[in-house]
């Protein structure tokens, strides 16, 4: 695969910056609303609201909503990686804190670019696998694995992050016939489909949400639906090495939304490792530059 123009990588590290931060606030409006309704059912009305919003969104496309690329075996593959990211990432949100649900995802990149590579062939030079490496130390500075505040839990994100590296990897890969439209729709519906799924293990009953709840759910999959809207856009605007290491922007929303929303603690390490997490972003820009002159 071939260098994208500056303008395309540029285009698509704007796409996914933008989609970082709605993400923080979907993730942070999911686990007020998994406060008082079961996991399995905000996943459920989040996924059908998401998928309704694509579905109504090209309603007057040329482009069915059921095209026969739908069912090819990229697809298939992209479907399960995202039933496997939703699922399980739900479940880290409701259940940890936000800003160390958000911090393990940022290993999502290393997976990404490492999948790039392998699968389609980008060049990815020492220097950004260098920023890359550095941006995950700064998440373990973040993480603390050796200490008393780590939890077993996490382990749900890092299942969650792998799912979601594997969605990107493959919208990468899907039939150009299929747009945004058709990602998205098919995208959400596979998260009510992991919501339904969790509801069979879990014993809570569903809940009738009340006029508070209903508006943070509906909140939720239109904020959610312009987030996969920017991050589908970006995972196909720009070479992957040079869009997907501004996932790290996510960090610093979501640790922002947890300190605001949640009251969550942001001690001196969690701001080293942030920052340690933003120069390995720099270091990905300076080397576009250095490329490019």
């Amino acid at each position: 695969m071939t260098a994208q123009p500056r303008g395309s990588n540029m285009q698509g590290i704007a796409w996914m910056v933008l989609a970082m931060a709605a993400f923080a606030v979907e993730d942070a409006l999911i686990k007020f609303a998994a406060r008082t309704l079961p996991v399995g059912e905000v996943l459920m009305v989040f996924g059908a609201g998401g998928a309704l919003v694509f579905a109504a969104s090209g309603w007057r496309s040329a482009k069915p909503l059921f095209h026969p690329d739908v069912w090819t075996r990229t697809m298939g593959v992209r479907a399960g990686f995202e039933l496997t990211g939703r699922l399980f990432y739900g479940l880290a949100i409701a259940l940890t804190p936000l800003s160390s649900a958000t911090a393990i995802l940022q290993a999502t990149p290393v997976l990404v670019v490492l999948g790039a590579k392998v699968y389609f062939g980008e060049q990815v030079g020492w220097r950004r696998w260098c920023a890359v490496v550095v941006g995950l130390a700064g998440v373990l500075i973040v993480l603390r694995p050796a200490s008393s505040d780590f939890s077993w839990l996490s382990l749900l994100t890092v299942i969650g992050l792998i799912g979601f590296a594997g969605r990107d990897l493959a919208s990468r890969a899907v039939p150009a016939t299929l747009d945004v439209r058709h990602l998205g729709f098919y995208g959400f519906s596979t998260a009510c489909v992991a919501g339904a799924l969790y509801a069979v293990w879990d014993s809570r009953p569903f809940v009738m949400p009340g006029a508070a709840q209903a508006q943070v759910l509906v909140a939720a999959f239109l904020v959610g639906a312009g987030a996969y809207t920017a991050l589908m856009k970006a995972m196909r605007a720009g070479d992957i090495a040079a869009v997907t290491p501004f996932r790290y922007t996510r960090l610093l929303f979501g640790v922002g939304m947890g300190a605001v929303a949640f009251g969550e603690r942001v001690d001196s390490r969690m701001l080293l490792g942030c920052g340690v997490i933003l120069l390995a972003g720099l270091l990905i820009v300076w080397d576009g530059w250095r490329r490019r002159r």
